[in-house]
């Protein structure tokens, strides 16, 4: 199994269904290293935590420390394509059995290439 470690660019995104503003990936980076997870929007950071890659294929789970996600646990999926990273973000506490959203599903999936 390819380990997710590393910094991430995101190319696409989409929470619920709705598609995010390229703006708003430009601007965003990913990392994961040594257990720890960093999202900085701007070079600021905005989120961070731990995380773990579990024995089941491809689960990922981050558990907020500081910032928008502070206090919560997100599992989620993890895939790679190519030279790229798809991640579904369970928001809701659950995790995701495959690589879809949809309105009100609470669920985050990112496609992201490494910087």
């Amino acid at each position: 199994m390819n380990s997710p470690e590393g910094r991430w660019q995101p190319l696409y995104a989409e929470l619920d269904g709705e598609q995010a503003p390229a703006e708003v990936l430009a601007q965003t980076e990913f990392e994961l290293s040594a257990g720890a997870y960093t999202v900085r929007f701007g070079g600021i950071a905005a989120d961070t935590g731990a995380f773990e890659v579990e024995a089941a294929p491809h689960h990922l789970t981050l558990r907020g420390t500081a910032g928008s996600n502070a206090g919560r646990t997100i599992p989620c999926l993890f895939k790679f394509i190519g030279d790229t990273l798809m991640i579904c973000y369970g928001l809701g506490g659950v995790r995701p059995k495959n690589f879809r959203t949809a309105p009100g599903a609470h669920l985050y999936l990112v496609t992201y290439r490494r910087k």
